[in-house]
């Protein structure tokens, strides 16, 4: 693979045209929510493209998460099973790379094997984790889970 700025540029249009990543993240939300007792803010067509410029407005982060998603795209594996590790492995670091720093990379990670369950392709191995990925990386940044809106009670107020 050659990552070119050309190439983060294609991916990032691939990524921001496809739809069926926002509906993945509502199907996330929508079975989440009710785990936690919260209800969960659907995502818009809109608001997910939005972020997916947001993302790869960061050229250090574009550049990964283009590469990321490139690999999964095409990576597939004879019987599966070998391949499984390596497409998990790329999977929680692409949710977790286009999630951000922590605690919400983490929180992507750890919900992209919830996702990953419920998401099935007819491609490639790696192409079901890539959209598992993109869904749960974009779920973690955008709003609609109350406990993220308004300042943490945990912060320290040093004055």
């Amino acid at each position: 693979m050659h990552v070119t700025p050309e190439t983060v540029a294609d991916e990032h249009e691939r990524i921001r045209d496809d739809e069926a990543v926002p509906a993945v993240i509502n199907d996330v939300r929508a079975r989440l929510g009710p785990l936690f007792g919260v209800e969960v803010d659907s995502v818009t067509v809109e608001a997910y493209r939005r972020e997916v410029d947001a993302v790869f407005a960061d050229g250090d982060r574009a550049v990964n998460v283009a590469a990321l998603s490139g690999l999964l795209r095409e990576l597939d594996c004879t019987d599966d099973y070998p391949g499984f590790v390596v497409d998990e492995f790329l999977g929680r670091k692409l949710a977790s790379t286009v999630a951000g720093g922590e605690p919400l990379a983490l929180l992507a990670e750890a919900t992209f094997h919830f996702a990953d369950v419920h998401v099935h392709g007819d491609g490639p191995a790696g192409a079901d984790d890539r959209e598992a990925a993109l869904a749960t990386g974009f779920q973690t940044r955008l709003p609609g889970w109350t406990w993220r809106e308004g300042d943490s009670p945990f912060a320290v107020d040093s004055e």
